[in-house]
């Protein structure tokens, strides 16, 4: 032991600092030998018992021995607090979490047939109807977050406030593609993220027509001056969007003087797509675009014929220095454990089209909503549910991940990272990352949900807002949906809120609130590997 003193109670021995006491009268027999009710036991410095007598002393030495017990906070006991601590057994967790019912019942009747149905739709409605879309560095995205600073306090919520970070400054400006030959005919284009731009007069070049990147390198000679289109094949975004991330990269390795993408798309009319795309500093950087399956595949149809096809590409794309903007945060504090964090969370901007109302206008407004629902409901859980509206996710995370600089070494008190960033169509469950212990504690939430039949876990449930956390550790979660038609809409003109449904963003809001409620409330946080 070290030299250290230490407590005998029945036939273990338990190390303390220095002379810690206690009394066999309350503690029973020590093993070494009998001891009168008016002795107690001491593990000497020696490392010799002795008899001490004297029941103030018995008294005093005990109120110090209970001073120096490890404290349970609710967190993951460690081995050595095994000793101390009562650890639940995993059927006494799921005897804990059936004990939710009545909570989760009421949580989905308020949302999806009560006062707050339709709420978060109607909040969003008018959201993004009053703001537009919110680009990174944009005087949008500024006006979204003093809106959403503005409604948080009015709704309430306590700890209302912005985290300053520096964000990225990127606009289009002016755009336009032209087919020149074999005939006329406009391209409908959307500049890449990050794009520079063209000469003021443009660039006028052929075109070389690709499915990969393994063809444009077998083609490296003949893509030296040209326009590379790539027309690669939707496999899954996943899988297909190295295109646009690198497309431009590939394509200035090889003498290309622009490059532009098929749509990272399962689906279209006619609509291009957008997104961030990356240069490399080794590389010439070139002009890049997205256009249409549409025009990509009719390129890619003239090309197998042999057709000489010209393009004329203008684009006033500029780069500014790095911006400020904010991180929008507001909680519900914890009641016993508030040093403890629940976090839910959505990002605010979104592309420079449409509304940003699915990407990801319907996760942020779902996330304010849980905690409105519980509010509503006169619920404090025992944890902080603390609410982010993360700002430059589009932009590559950039808001998160100088949240999670600043919040990093408080990591431990981290219960569970929560991002719902893939539309609020019809819930299909969650998607965890985690332990085996916590994902099987979640199923048990999970089950809370069966009145609205969403009760499936999935996973990978880190997202891009969440990835710093759940890379050291922290569980995270996402909400899984019918992302069937998502990728119809992703980073287009169409993304407004005809695409959003009320009904479904009532069920969604009720998953996400059920599940961060519980898991806030519970008297243990989730186990980590």
């Amino acid at each position: 032991m070290g030299g250290a003193t230490a407590w005998v109670r029945g036939s273990q021995w338990y190390p303390l600092p220095m002379l810690l006491v206690i009394s066999t009268g309350v503690s029973g027999r020590a093993p070494a030998e009998n001891v009168t009710d008016d002795q107690c036991l001491i593990w000497n410095e020696r490392g010799h018992l002795s008899k001490r007598k004297g029941r103030k002393m018995k008294f005093l030495l005990l109120i110090a021995f209970i001073h120096f017990l490890p404290q349970c906070t609710g967190k993951p006991l460690s081995l050595d607090e095994h000793q101390h601590c009562h650890q639940q057994t995993f059927k006494e967790i799921k005897r804990e979490i059936a004990g939710y019912s009545d909570i989760a019942k009421a949580i989905i009747n308020l949302a999806v047939y009560g006062n707050a149905q339709n709420r978060s739709y109607e909040r969003l409605a008018r959201f993004v109807d009053a703001i537009g879309p919110r680009l990174s560095g944009s005087k949008n995205l500024e006006m979204a977050i003093k809106y959403m600073f503005s409604v948080l306090q009015e709704d309430s919520l306590e700890n209302v406030h912005l985290e300053p970070v520096k964000v990225p400054h990127w606009e289009r400006g002016e755009e336009s593609a032209m087919m020149l030959a074999p005939r006329n005919h406009s391209i409908v284009i959307l500049g890449l993220g990050s794009s520079v731009a063209t000469p003021p007069e443009g660039i006028t070049a052929e075109v070389l027509v690709v499915t990969s990147f393994d063809e444009l390198h077998k083609r490296a000679q003949d893509a030296k001056g040209k326009i590379v289109v790539y027309n690669q094949p939707f496999i899954s975004y996943e899988e297909t969007v190295k295109y646009r991330l690198l497309g431009a990269v590939e394509a200035g390795k090889v003498g290309a003087v622009a490059s532009l993408i098929r749509s990272v798309a399962s689906f279209s009319i006619n609509s291009p797509h957008t997104g961030w795309q990356q240069y490399q500093s080794d590389v010439p950087k070139i002009p890049t675009a997205c256009i249409s399956m549409e025009d990509a595949e009719m390129m890619a149809r003239m090309s197998s014929r042999g057709t000489r096809i010209v393009v004329t590409l203008k684009m006033e794309a500029k780069t500014y220095p790095d911006t400020g903007s904010f991180n929008t945060v507001a909680e519900i504090v914890g009641s016993k454990y508030p040093e403890q964090i629940v976090l839910v969370s959505g990002h605010l901007d979104s592309w420079d089209v449409g509304q940003g109302a699915m990407d990801d206008g319907g996760g942020a407004f779902i996330s304010w909503e849980a905690l409105s629902l519980i509010k509503d409901l006169g619920l404090r859980p025992k944890r902080t549910l603390r609410l982010v509206l993360w700002t430059a996710e589009e932009a590559g995370g950039v808001g998160a991940e100088q949240y999670y600089q600043l919040h990093k070494g408080n990591i431990s008190n981290f219960d569970i990272v929560m991002e719902s960033d893939s539309g609020t169509f019809m819930p299909m469950g969650l998607a965890f990352t985690g332990s085996d212990k916590a994902r099987a504690i979640l199923k048990e939430i999970m089950q809370l949900l069966q009145p609205i039949n969403v009760t499936n876990i999935y996973e990978n449930g880190g997202e891009t807002d969440t990835e710093y956390w759940v890379r050291d550790g922290v569980p995270g979660a996402s909400l899984r949906d019918d992302i069937s038609k998502y990728f119809w809409f992703h980073h287009t003109q169409g993304d407004t809120m005809t695409v959003q449904d009320p009904n479904q963003m009532n069920l969604c809001a009720a998953v996400w609130t059920v599940v961060s409620y519980v898991i806030a409330d519970m008297e243990e946080m989730l186990p980590r590997n």
